[in-house]
C-alpha cells in the first residue's frame, strides 16, 4: 500500500480547517494510534479518537477513516511479484498496522502474497523493536542472514540490520526490486 494520491487528505485538511501535515499527525502519531499499533485498542477505538480530535461527531469516523485512506492503493505488480516469488522462497509481512489490516488484505485478495502475516496490533510490538523481526524470523523459519527486509523508514532498515537481517530501503518499486533481486542472486 501506497500513498499515491495526496488531493484526498489535502481536501480533508482543508475542509477540517488544518494543514494536511496536521491531520497525518493526529491520524499516525497519536497516542491513539500507537495503542492501536500495538493492539492495546482497535483500528476503531482509534478512528473514534480521531473524529472526537477533530470535533467531528464519532459516527462519522468510519466516513473519516475512508476519506483519510482514499488515495492509498494497492501495488498490484509488487503484489504479483511476491506471488511469484513465493513459488520460490518463503515471504512475510511485517507491518506496523491496525487490527483491520488482516481483514483488509483477505478482503482484497492477497493474502495469497504471504506465507506469514506479522502484524503489530496482533503481536504487541512494533518496528523497529527487534522482537517483532524475531517473530517473523520464527514463523518463517529463517535465520536472519538469510532474511531480506524491505521497508520505507530507515530506523526499521537499521534495526533488522541490527538483528542480522539483510535490509533495502524502499524508495520506489524499480529500486526496490532491483536491489531485491541483486541480493537474491548472491550467493549466501
Amino acid at each position: 500500500m501506497r500513498t499515491e494520491f495526496q488531493a484526498p487528505r489535502q481536501h480533508l485538511a482543508e475542509r477540517l480547517g488544518l494543514e494536511y501535515e496536521d491531520v497525518s499527525k493526529i491520524v499516525f502519531d497519536s497516542e491513539t494510534a500507537i495503542q492501536a499499533t500495538l493492539g492495546a485498542i482497535t483500528e476503531e477505538e482509534h478512528w473514534a479518537a480521531v473524529a472526537k480530535r477533530l470535533h467531528l461527531p464519532v459516527s462519522e469516523s468510519t466516513k473519516l477513516r475512508d476519506e483519510f485512506f482514499a488515495g492509498d492503493v494497492i501495488d498490484h505488480v509488487l503484489v504479483d511479484y511476491l506471488r511469484e516469488l513465493r513459488k520460490k522462497m518463503r515471504v512475510g509481512l511485517i507491518s506496523n498496522a491496525w487490527s483491520g489490516l488482516r481483514q483488509y488484505i483477505t478482503e482484497h485478495k492477497f493474502e495469497d502474497a504471504f506465507d506469514v502475516m506479522i502484524i503489530s496490533a496482533e503481536v504487541g510490538v512494533a518496528k523497529p523493536d527487534p522482537r517483532i523481526f524475531q517473530a517473523a524470523l520464527e514463523q518463517l523459519d529463517a535465520a536472519p542472514v538469510e532474511a531480506i527486509f524491505v521497508d520505507d523508514f530507515p530506523q526499521n532498515v537499521k534495526a533488522a540490520l541490527a538483528v542480522g537481517m539483510q535490509a533495502i530501503q524502499f524508495s520506489a518499486p524499480e529500486q526496490a526490486l532491483d536491489e531485491l533481486e541483486t541480493m537474491l542472486a548472491a550467493p549466501m
